[in-house]
């Protein structure tokens, strides 16, 4: 795993450990998208924040 996967599970692991801890029936369900995002990114090593931003026309 590279370093850039173990960032995005660590981020995506505290996102979805602050969701468990505040009850998941309390936070809003946009809270649920990075925690996802970043977790499919950590597994594939495709980020679809950076091709989003990259398609707007950011390096």
């Amino acid at each position: 795993m590279s370093a850039q996967r173990m960032v995005y599970a660590v981020v995506s692991l505290t996102i979805a450990a602050g969701i468990w801890l505040t009850g998941c029936n309390e936070v809003h369900w946009l809270l649920y998208i990075p925690a996802v995002l970043l977790g499919f990114a950590a597994i594939t090593g495709i980020c679809p924040g950076f091709l989003f931003w990259k398609a707007c026309g950011l390096k």
